[in-house]
């Protein structure tokens, strides 16, 4: 029986490389830049699995151009690169790679909300421009983290992780979300569940993770922002096109909030050129879970899901088990 074909659009670190070499037949995407679409539905036509990233849409074409495809991997834990239903009807296998990168974002979206606050971006590009003349008690005042109102939307695990690094700057958590977190979770991290309003309303810091839905796209919106606070910062490591970005720029811009700092963008890799210029946002390059470790792991789960599939066992993170009928 030949190996099966597995096309892999990124060069993965050796222990993904290791498993994926034992699984079947790799045909690794070996560039810098991400595979053209032209290239990734040439090499997928024959191929039985597809290991990919958020770049890479997984769609209706793709699964039309490939039609010995059994399962489709992306190397993240969101997954609005790939079209479940599509999937499902196609009888692939979708799936993702959840659990391994929530502390790790969670660190991160605390990264972005402790330099936002203290204007350490900007302070740094003060320092580098040789122009500093050293100590002044005025000089780049920023705002107190601790002891304020941290607002989480959406609570599940990265979200909880942000509220467990809370309890240590003695802050006070409210969050909302579609559903409420269990009594004793809410009872270990100090959280408080809230309407919407009212979380846009009283926290100082509002921090999303969220998955991208129709219903969370441009969650953050003209209205929701002039909902917040004038001295309040918005934190973004969940989706870009959760933010209307022109509504953020035109809210910095009449000061209707004090400043953002973001991980994703809605037309990632493009930013809104208006949030370019200004100093009271900080842009990072979708960074949230990029570590060594959590990189890693994030690979390997990707490439175990496949071997599982290919070893007749269900993917462990399989979206779309009614595929193939599987449980």
């Amino acid at each position: 029986m030949s190996k099966p074909k597995i096309l892999v659009t990124r060069l993965l670190y050796p222990a993904a490389r290791a498993v994926l070499e034992k699984t079947g037949e790799v045909d690794w995407w070996t560039e810098t830049e991400a595979i053209p679409r032209a290239e990734l539905l040439k090499r997928v036509a024959d191929k039985d699995a597809l290991v990919c990233v958020l770049t890479d849409k997984v769609d209706a074409e793709l699964l039309t151009a490939a039609p010995k495809l059994k399962v489709a991997a992306t190397v993240s834990v969101g997954y609005d690169n790939i079209d479940v239903a599509a999937c499902t009807a196609k009888k692939v296998i979708a799936t993702n790679t959840p659990g391994v990168l929530d502390d790790t974002t969670a660190d991160f979206a605390w990264t972005l909300m402790l330099a936002i606050a203290r204007r350490l971006v900007e302070g740094d590009a003060f320092v580098r421009s040789g122009k500093w003349p050293g100590f002044a008690i005025d000089q780049m005042l920023g705002g107190d983290v601790y002891g304020k109102t941290l607002g989480i939307i959406g609570f599940g695990r990265i979200g909880q992780c942000v509220a467990r690094r809370a309890l240590g700057f003695r802050m006070r958590v409210i969050y909302s979300g579609t559903t409420r977190a269990p009594v004793d979770v809410e009872k270990e991290l100090n959280a408080e569940f809230v309407e919407q309003d009212r979380l846009f309303a009283e926290a100082d810091f509002v921090s999303l993770h969220v998955p991208l839905t129709p219903e969370t796209r441009h969650l953050i919106c003209k209205e929701s922002l002039e909902k917040m606070k004038c001295t309040a910062f918005l934190v973004n490591t969940s989706r870009g096109p959760v933010v209307d970005e022109e509504a953020l720029a035109d809210a910095l811009e009449n000061k209707k909030i004090a400043g953002a700092a973001l991980d994703v963008y809605e037309h990632e890799p493009k930013v809104h050129p208006k949030l370019m210029a200004r100093r009271d946002v900080i842009l990072a390059p979708h960074i949230g879970s990029a570590t060594v470790e959590t990189r890693t792991r994030m690979m390997v789960v990707a490439a175990n899901n496949v071997a599982a599939f290919f070893e007749g066992r269900t993917p462990p993170n399989a979206l779309n088990k009614d595929a193939l009928g599987l449980k």
